[in-house]
């Protein structure tokens, strides 16, 4: 059977023009306060979208740690990704989401639901603070290591060294996710909705180092995005368990 069609996916606008300043207030609920009532409503909503839709499984979910903190490193392909990665796990997932996305109605779904802004296009000081103090408080966060889609239907080549980073700078255990299917998920405009496959890896972790350089960052990011694209290969083999 051959591989449905793409659905072109329009270039983003990266840099948004908004001072830094008009972010603090969401960077400081997600520093002071947890996911509340939000987080619920749209994990009921899109799980039900996620069964019906796009018959979404998991597998080994309970690899995760159940407690402390945890970085979730999944490939991504889709904007519904994050929501994929979260509904089969108990704990509350905190995600980075582009700037651009903060505007009303939504803003407010976003900041009670534990999503927090960056401002991509600029080196965004106040998101990599925002994401060691959820792990610093033992919670979960997620972060792409493309940084952003892959747009050709299967992982990017290199990670971004920004979830390197956040290892180093945390010491938290990561947890490879590789997220099959979701390339298609554009694909609904024409009545397609692919089955998407969601698998967590092993935890592993990095030594805490409290200032590491760009090199070491990229290596850590290089590494743990090896242990994606790994998970990725396994999990689209046919008949793969994984």
């Amino acid at each position: 059977m051959s591989q449905p069609e793409l659905v072109e996916i329009k270039e983003t606008q990266y840099k948004d023009p908004r001072p830094k300043e008009h972010f603090d207030r969401f960077h400081e609920r997600t520093r002071t306060r947890q996911p509340d009532f939000m987080y619920e409503v749209v994990r009921i909503l899109m799980t039900l979208i996620g069964w019906v839709f796009f018959r979404v499984s998991h597998t080994h979910p309970e690899r995760v740690p159940a407690v402390g903190p945890v970085i979730l490193a999944p490939n991504h392909f889709s904007f519904l990704d994050h929501f994929f990665l979260g509904v089969a796990l108990r704990r509350k997932v905190h995600f980075m989401a582009k700037s651009q996305l903060f505007k009303p109605p939504m803003q407010f779904v976003y900041t009670h639901g534990g999503v927090f802004p960056v401002r991509r296009g600029f080196a965004d000081e106040d998101a990599f603070i925002t994401a060691t103090t959820v792990l610093e408080r033992g919670n979960t966060m997620a972060m792409y290591a493309e940084g952003g889609r892959s747009r050709t239907g299967e992982p990017a080549k290199k990670a971004k060294r920004g979830i390197g980073r956040l290892a180093l700078l945390s010491g938290a255990p990561v947890v490879p996710v590789a997220i099959v299917g979701s390339s298609h998920v554009r694909n609904w405009k024409r009545g397609q909705f692919p089955k998407v496959r969601v698998f967590y890896g092993e935890p592993f972790a990095f030594e805490r180092v409290e200032a590491p350089t760009r090199d070491q960052e990229q290596a850590t990011a290089d590494a743990i995005f090896a242990e994606v694209r790994a998970l990725y290969e396994v999990a689209t083999k046919p008949g793969s368990a994984t």
